[in-house]
Formats: structure tokens, C-alpha cells, sequence
């Protein structure tokens, strides 16, 4: 799932700078890597490739004021309670790191992509182009977003946590800017139990019995 929102986030930017600045050769110009490789020298090796905008996750962490969330939910169709974890939310780091050659151009594809995220920072099923949910999708349908709402807010790190970002990299920094992905839910339909719903409460309890005899 978390490999899905990227992918989803990568499909609309690359959407975008294809159709508002043209899509140059017809390669992509945004994608998925790990910065952590390194950027390959020559097509074919490892690392990630050059010329592109990568988005590398550095960082996951906890949305805690969405951790006591109620665990049941309620059927009113069939008077059924049904009990099951509540949802994880997460709150992923995503660097967007310019890997070309070209200093100029590194700089000018990182400001359209900051431009693009200043217009459109809100991603859910209804605002994405239907092909940006299933190109490059994960296969396995359980792997996949069925309704989300990702949040992109930019974060601004201090010359120190810049230092200590890059070394653990590799220690050679790249034109980028950084990303906090908000509030994505990931969950697994696993239910832990049944009930039904109370839909009537005696309070009169002694009348009742003092009734029935």
C-alpha cells in the first residue's frame, strides 16, 4: 500500500509535467528509487537513473492522534456489530531528489515539481486521473489503495538533520526537497468477532417483573 500511494504521487506528477512542459523524449521523468543506491553511471546499473525526479522514502512514522480510534463497527443494515483493529496511520517522509547531470536542469525540474505540489497537495480517489491508480500498480489487489487521502505538506529540515539525512544516503546530496505524506491508512480486513446490536434498553425492570407474576 505504501508502494501504491508513491506510485499513485509519481503518476500524477509525471502526468502533470508531461502535459504543462512536454514530455521531452517520451521516457518518463519521474520515478521510485531508493537514494540510498546511488545514481547509476550507465544504463543497466544499479542505482537510480539519472535525468529523472526520484521519490525516495526516508522516513515512517505514527500518526498518534488517530491511534484511539474505536475498534467495531456498526451495521445497521443487519443489526450486526463487527470487530476488528482499527487502521494504521502513517505519516512517510518522501524525498524528491533531481538526478541530472545538468545542474540548471536539476533546479528547474525540482521548481516545477514544488510548483505542482504547491497547486495540487491533496490526493484522493476522485481528484487523481483514474490511470494514475492502476498504471504501474502493485498486482496483488490486498496491495492495493481502495480509497485513500494522501496529504503533502513540504518540511523544512535543519542544516543538521540535512547532514545526517545525506550521510546515512551516502553522503552525496542532490538538489531536493522533502515531503511529509500524511495520513496513510493501511489495514487488513481481518474480523475478530460479531455481535449484535443493542437496540433496546429495560429501565423499568421491577415493573416488568412485578407484572409477569
Amino acid at each position: 500500500m505504501i508502494s501504491h500511494a508513491l506510485t499513485i504521487v509519481m503518476n500524477e506528477l509525471n502526468q502533470h509535467l508531461a502535459t504543462t512542459y512536454g514530455a521531452g523524449d517520451g521516457s518518463p521523468q519521474v520515478g521510485l528509487g531508493n537514494m540510498a543506491e546511488g545514481i547509476a553511471s550507465a544504463p543497466g546499473n544499479s542505482g537510480v537513473p539519472r535525468d529523472r525526479l526520484i521519490l525516495s522514502m526516508v522516513n515512517i512514522k505514527e500518526e498518534k492522534s488517530l491511534k484511539n480510534l474505536p475498534n467495531h463497527v456498526r451495521n445497521q443494515a443487519d443489526l450486526k456489530v463487527v470487530y476488528e483493529n482499527p487502521p494504521v496511520f502513517l505519516n512517510c517522509q518522501i524525498l524528491v531528489v533531481a538526478s541530472h547531470g545538468n545542474y540548471t536542469n536539476a533546479l528547474l525540474m525540482l521548481s516545477r515539481a514544488i510548483r505542482f505540489f504547491q497547486s495540487k497537495n491533496v490526493f484522493t480517489q476522485d481528484s487523481v486521473a483514474p490511470g494514475s491508480i492502476t498504471a504501474n500498480a502493485p498486482s496483488n489487489t490486498l496491495d492495493q489503495l481502495e480509497s485513500f487521502k494522501l496529504i503533502l505538506d513540504l518540511y523544512s529540515p535543519t542544516m543538521e538533520e540535512i547532514n545526517h539525512l545525506w550521510g546515512t544516503l551516502g553522503g552525496k546530496q542532490y538538489p531536493f526537497v522533502l515531503y511529509v505524506l500524511r495520513l496513510l491508512e493501511l489495514k487488513f480486513k481481518a474480523t475478530q468477532g460479531e455481535g449484535g446490536l443493542i437496540t433496546e434498553i429495560l429501565t423499568d425492570f421491577r415493573q416488568a417483573l412485578a407484572g409477569s407474576r
